[in-house]
């Protein structure tokens, strides 16, 4: 008679909520690629890159609706499969720490750059279209 094994089998349980569509979305954009583009780190930067951790950070606000950031290593804590899925690079819920954000708000607050990350990033997503015709906008109540 053959002993049968049973291995040990794990299960991990992670809250998925809209971050697989968010991570997507900003991934279609190019959001990290743009800001790594623009914001070159100095030699000390390791893990993951300035703009990965930026559309990390992006998807824990709009998904939690909380732009704290002591409140933002916990939550990637919990949700490092689904980042990782989403990102398609290793990470660590310390790369998201308080210290880590205060330095890439430190970064984002250089205008030169922002100035040009943003037009880039606009340059990309938006499309004008010519019309023949104008149109008349009225502001406010009484249309003046």
């Amino acid at each position: 008679m053959e002993e049968e094994r049973i291995q040990d089998l794990t299960i991990e349980t992670e809250r998925v909520d809209d971050l697989p569509v968010l991570l997507a979305q900003m991934k279609k954009m190019g959001v990290a690629e743009m800001l790594d583009e623009h914001f070159v780190m100095h030699g000390n930067w390791g893990g993951l890159s300035f703009g990965t951790v930026v559309v990390g950070w992006l998807s824990h606000i709009l998904s939690q609706g909380n732009h704290k950031l002591n409140h933002v290593e916990p939550w990637a804590e919990q949700r490092l499969s689904v980042l990782q899925s989403g990102l398609a690079q290793q990470a660590r819920a310390l790369d998201w720490s308080d210290d880590r954000l205060a330095c890439v708000l430190d970064y984002l607050g250089n205008d030169e750059h922002w100035d040009t990350f943003e037009m880039d990033l606009s340059r990309h997503l938006l499309r004008v279209y010519g019309s023949s015709q104008y149109f008349r906008v009225a502001l406010g109540r009484d249309g003046r």
